[in-house]
């Protein structure tokens, strides 16, 4: 009988913590979730054709955005968002707003990494939705058609940032030369932007501060070839995961290298 009691007690607890560990668990994904929990009022249009082809490349420094892990989940924001490339890299997410016309019932939203820039154009007055102060999102094209019908070329969206889920590790590619180390990030979770990065060769002893070329695209003068190399990467939010020893000591120009961890 004491047995028996003893085995109900050892159940109800087990039963108690597993709860427990489910409550947590969905409260931290809850709060996970959104960046900023609350919805702002922008535009939005899209830009190529259903292929995407139109949207590699760009103003943030990415090359080909299915190779990186992108694929077509991408957008292109107006000077407001873009920051002057700072927001790269940044997930949002975007839903067609109160414009029965041409917004999709029941459409949703979609969640999009920002990998390019619509420039301003001050030759005309009006119609220039990526002009400041204006907050507008320039999607790809079959993002903009899960929202709303493409013939309406343009519509009112609310948007919000979220973290960015990416499967894997940060992407690390060495570009430059041997007098100047270009180091391109992408495939980065988290907040996704990155505000800092620092850098390490096996033979400098500490951490170099790199500088923000354009985009996603950090430089260093040091002469780096032949040193095997680790990287401190901080994002917007302050988080900041050390990458060590990512790149081997006979690492040539143009490779790309997995850090194996993520925000």
């Amino acid at each position: 009988m004491a047995t028996l009691k003893l085995f109900f007690s050892f159940l109800m607890v087990t039963v108690h913590l597993i709860s427990s560990m489910a409550a947590n668990r969905h409260m931290l994904m809850g709060n996970q979730m959104n960046i900023d929990p609350n919805w702002y009022d922008a535009h939005a249009t899209f830009y190529g054709d259903m292929t995407g082809g139109d949207t590699m490349q760009g103003a943030c420094g990415y090359g080909d955005l299915f190779k990186q892990g992108y694929g077509l989940q991408t957008t292109a924001l107006s000077t407001a968002l873009f920051n002057n490339g700072l927001t790269c890299g940044a997930c949002f997410e975007i839903k067609c707003f109160n414009d029965p016309q041409w917004c999709y019932p029941k459409a949703g939203s979609v969640i999009v990494t920002a990998t390019n820039f619509c420039p301003p154009n001050y030759s005309k007055p009006e119609g220039n939705w990526c002009n400041p102060p204006l907050k507008h999102f320039d999607l790809s094209k079959p993002m903009f058609t899960k929202l709303a019908y493409y013939k309406a070329g343009i519509i009112p969206v609310k948007y919000r940032r979220v973290l960015c889920y990416k499967k894997g590790g940060v992407q690390f590619q060495i570009k430059g030369n041997p007098y100047w180390t270009v180091v391109l990030l992408y495939n980065v979770g988290g907040a996704g932007d990155i505000k800092d990065v620092k850098i390490k060769g096996s033979s400098t002893g500490s951490w170099l501060q790199m500088s923000r070329n354009w985009g996603v695209n950090w430089q260093t003068g040091a002469k780096l070839v032949g040193q095997s190399l680790s990287f401190q990467v901080t994002t917007s939010d302050g988080k900041m995961i050390e990458f060590d020893t990512v790149v081997p000591a006979n690492w040539q120009f143009n490779q790309v290298f997995d850090g194996k961890k993520n925000f």
